[in-house]
Formats: structure tokens, sequence, C-alpha cells
């Protein structure tokens, strides 16, 4: 090993473009820590914000963005038990991901499936644990309920989309393009439905809603929720943060709930566990596989942030680093 990795680094707050390449120093291991040779990292909204200074996290600067990424363990420190040299993995991380390298607490990674490709597991963590977490352990959805997947062919919609439909929910998806709801119905999506079509929520009687979307999309998606409903708020792709009427709540008895996976677990350690035991369920149980809509080269960084803000993405897309 050279004592030197390349990476795509933030030095100042600004459009994807922002990103420049540089050569960072490798640091030694501390207890409990291993050594990742990055063979690809999945790109995130969660990303862009942070790049524009937008987001609840925010590092200091200079900083790598990158909050999932899949490659290969090279070194691990000697109280390490469980894996070794040369082990496939998919790695959980705060930031750090577009590089060719990146330290992680052992205990924080999974198994890569050995029939997925790097950048297949590169792109599951994120939306799989937003989508776990917000339909398992803040949404509580339940066999034989209606959920409602707003920007369904985006990578977390699709995450929900194929969660909801394992865990026997029926699922309506919701996405822009002929393609999008394509790939929403391949996942199992019962019915979707264009956004741009007059009364598309009319027949639609949700006990669950999924939005990541936000802006405009909110109010008509709310003539949607059942008595009761729950509404999962996981983010705001359209940019604008809708501001929901409190008496729309009470008139409907419905719930408003904030989802934010990381958080959860840090918050909470159990919920925590759960979490992290949920999604071993979803990779060793094989009930999907991270659907990918381009793959980039690591150099290729800001160009693909810039197709995910222009909103022309279908799945998830990835960085192949090495």
């Amino acid at each position: 090993m050279t004592d030197q990795y390349r990476a795509m680094i933030c030095r100042r707050l600004g459009p994807p473009e922002v990103l420049e390449q540089a050569w960072l120093t490798r640091r030694a291991l501390q207890p409990g820590e291993v050594r990742v040779a990055i063979r690809a990292s999945g790109i995130n909204f969660p990303d862009l914000l942070q790049i524009a200074g937008e987001y609840q996290h925010k590092p200091p600067m200079p900083f790598v963005p990158g909050l999932e990424a899949a490659g290969d363990i090279i070194e691990a420190a000697p109280d390490v038990t469980g894996w070794a040299p040369g082990d496939a993995v998919i790695l959980r991380l705060r930031g750090g991901g577009y590089a060719e390298e990146a330290i992680v607490r052992a205990a924080s990674l999974l198994s890569k499936p050995a029939d997925w490709s790097y950048e297949e597991a590169a792109a599951f963590p994120v939306a799989a644990a937003t989508a776990w977490t917000a339909l398992v352990q803040r949404g509580h959805l339940r066999a034989g309920e209606t959920l409602l997947v707003l920007g369904a062919g985006g990578g977390t919609g699709l995450a929900a989309v194929t969660l909801g439909t394992r865990l026997g929910a029926r699922v309506v998806a919701v996405a822009s393009s002929a393609e999008k709801r394509a790939v929403a119905q391949s996942a199992g999506a019962d019915l979707c439905l264009d956004p741009a079509q007059p009364d598309w929520w009319r027949d639609v009687r949700a006990d669950v809603v999924f939005d990541p979307v936000g802006g405009a999309l909110f109010d008509l998606a709310f003539r949607a929720l059942a008595p009761g409903g729950r509404w999962l708020v996981v983010g705001f792709a359209a940019g604008d943060v809708p501001r929901p009427a409190a008496n729309h709540l009470l008139l409907r008895e419905a719930e408003l709930i904030g989802v934010r996976a990381g958080e959860q677990g840090r918050r909470n350690p159990i919920a925590g566990v759960e979490q992290e035991q949920g999604l071993r369920n979803l990779l060793v149980g094989g009930q999907w596989r991270p659907r990918l809509g381009a793959i980039y080269q690591l150099d290729q960084a800001g160009a693909a942030l810039r197709r995910m803000a222009q909103r022309q993405v279908t799945g998830k897309l990835a960085l192949r680093i090495r």
C-alpha cells in the first residue's frame, strides 16, 4: 500500500461542480477498525444537499461526501474478529464514500452478496435503511394496508415499493415518467399513477404515505390519505418544504411522522440494532436487488450529482472507484 489515496473532496460549498479530485494521506487504524479498498460508492440526494450546505449534518470543511460504498477489506485492527482481509463488504458511512479507501468500525459492516456487483452493493444501504426505518419502525405498515409511494421511480422510492410489497401491502406508486412507472411496476407496485394526470389521487385511500418528494405534490397527495392514516416525511427532493395545515391533520385524525434513518440508530441504540438486523435479513433473504440507473467514474461525481439534481434518474446512481 502507498501512503495516499484518491478522493473527491469538497473544499467550498456550492453546486456539484465544486467537487475536485485530491490525494489524501492514509492514517493508522484504531482498535475495532478496518480499512476497505472501495470498489464502488452509491450516490444519494443528501450528498447533493451536503455539498450545498443544506443538509442537517454539516461536516467540517474540507470533506469527502458519500454515505454508502462497497469494497474489499485490506487491513484489520488486531482486535477485530469475524472479518479478514479479502472479505467483500458493504459500508454505511456518515461521509467518505467518494474515495478509493475508507476506514470504518468493523461492527458496522455488512457482507456483500456474492452474486451482486460492487455497484449494486454500494447502492443498497441508504435506500434500504430509509425504507425499512420508515415502513417498519416509524410507519408500522401492516399486511393488507394500502401504501402510497411518491417519487416511486427513484432509488429510495423503489426501495419502499419493494419492501412494501414484501410486507404484504397494496402498493400504489406515483412517478413522473413512463419509464419510472414501468420500473416501479416491475418492483411490485399494484398500481402506477402519473402525477400530471388530473385527479390522479381521487380513487386512492392510503393508510400510509411514503413521501421523499415534498413540494407541490404534498398537497395533492394528502387528499389520498385515509382517515387515521400515517404520512411519512422522508425528504424534499422537489426542493420545497411543504407546510401542512394542522386542521387537515385534525379532520383526518392523521399522523405526520418524520423519518431520519441514520439518526434513528444514533439516538436510540435499540432501534439501531433493530435496523441493522433488518438490513441483514433483507440481504440474506434476497428480498430485492438495487436497480442502477447509471454508473459513473470517480472523477465524474459532479456530473452524476448534476443529473440527480435535474431529477433525471431512474433507480440509483453509483460511482465505480476501482
